[in-house]
Order: structure tokens, then sequence, then C-alpha cells
């Protein structure tokens, strides 16, 4: 994606924790015909040392797996909180509107995952993200009934081979931190979130740097 270096995260962290804090991602392959065929799907962040893998799976009737199979190298976004940023929050007149968003996008090699016992293990990291309670009921259901809804979906490792994160937060336009603050302060969830991803960067407005004396 385009990315600014005022706008790249100055490290990996950034990356995890939007990933996990909002996991329902776009996965992004080519179909045969060469043309991009997506599935939008939550995927489970695993760190193996330096080695980013994500899990997921998807519907059998779903013909993204078989493209994984043909051709693995594929794409994952990740879109966090974004809201629209008025001018108004400039000191001067002589600007326009804008959009604020933070996005992490990986560069994947896939491998499929077949075998009963391995999908189940993977589902399980998934219910562990959402729902742990519901592990016991899955657990409940039967052996039967597991197998057949585990054959009903292909499961698969993603390993992250290149990763951008871009947090657009207007950063280079200090003179806009305090509106832009204080506009997100009173918004709904999405700028609320931004304001709060402002205040872990440190935007903090020139003025207030230095405190009081």
């Amino acid at each position: 994606m385009y990315l600014p270096p005022q706008f790249a995260a100055k490290d990996d962290r950034a990356a995890a924790d939007l990933i996990r804090e909002y996991p329902f991602a776009s996965l992004i392959s080519a179909d045969d015909e060469g043309l991009p065929f997506v599935t939008h799907l939550p995927l489970h962040l695993e760190e193996r040392g330096e080695q980013w893998v994500l899990l997921g799976h998807c519907a059998r009737p779903n013909p993204h797996w078989r493209y994984l199979q043909a051709r693995p190298q594929a794409v994952v976004t990740f879109l966090g909180p974004h809201a629209y940023m008025s001018p108004q929050v400039y000191p001067d007149l002589a600007r326009v509107p804008t959009w604020n968003y933070l996005a992490v996008h990986c560069t994947v090699q896939a491998t499929l995952i077949e075998q009963p016992a391995a999908k189940d293990a993977l589902l399980k990291k998934l219910i562990g993200d959402h729902e742990p309670p519901y592990a016991a009921q899955w657990r409940a259901l039967g052996d039967e009934f597991a197998h057949k809804m585990l054959a009903g979906i292909v499961a698969f490792e993603l390993a992250v081979t290149r990763l951008q994160c871009k947090l657009k937060l207007n950063q280079h336009r200090p003179e806009a931190y305090a509106g832009m603050r204080q506009a997100y302060a009173g918004g709904g969830e999405q700028e609320q979130a931004l304001g709060r991803w402002m205040d872990r960067l440190g935007m903090v407005p020139p003025a207030d740097k230095g405190g009081s004396t």
C-alpha cells in the first residue's frame, strides 16, 4: 500500500495490537483468471519467535482454498479504527478534509491444514479469541458432530513474509493535534479509538509538551 514515512509504524507491536483488536481481515488471492478474489474472515495471530503466522479457515465450497493451494502467496489486510477529519481542527482556514485510519497489510505464504485434529486445534484458538466458554460446548457436541463440521471447512496457516502498518493520524500536522483530540473525544466509537491511538503515539499539542512552569 502507499505508505508515506510519516505514517509508517515505528515498531511491529502496533501491527500486532491492531491485528488482535481488529481481527476481521480481508484475504486476497489471485483466482484462476488472474483477478483478485477476496474472502472476509477472522484470523488469529500467533507469534512463533520472529515468525508471525495467521490462522484461519473458510467453508469448503469457497474456492479460495483452491486458489491458495495453487498459488500460496497472498495478501491479508486488517482495518482498524477510521473516521472523517474536518478541516475545522486547524487554526487556519486554508485546509481540506481528510480521512484518518489505521491499517495493516501482510504478504503471506499459505499452507493448508486438512488433518481433523490440527483443524480442531486451530478452531480452539479462534474460539479462545472470541468466546472461550464455547470450547466446553464444542467438546460436548461429540466426536461425530465435530468431524462432520470439520469436514465442511478447510483451515490454513498464513506465514507472514512482509508487513506494513499504516497509522494515518495527521502526525505531520502538529498544529492540528489539539483540535483533532478534542473532536475525537466527543465523537463515536471510531473517533474515540483514534483519539486513544493519538495518546499512544504521543501526539501532544506543541504547547503542552513542556508542561507548566
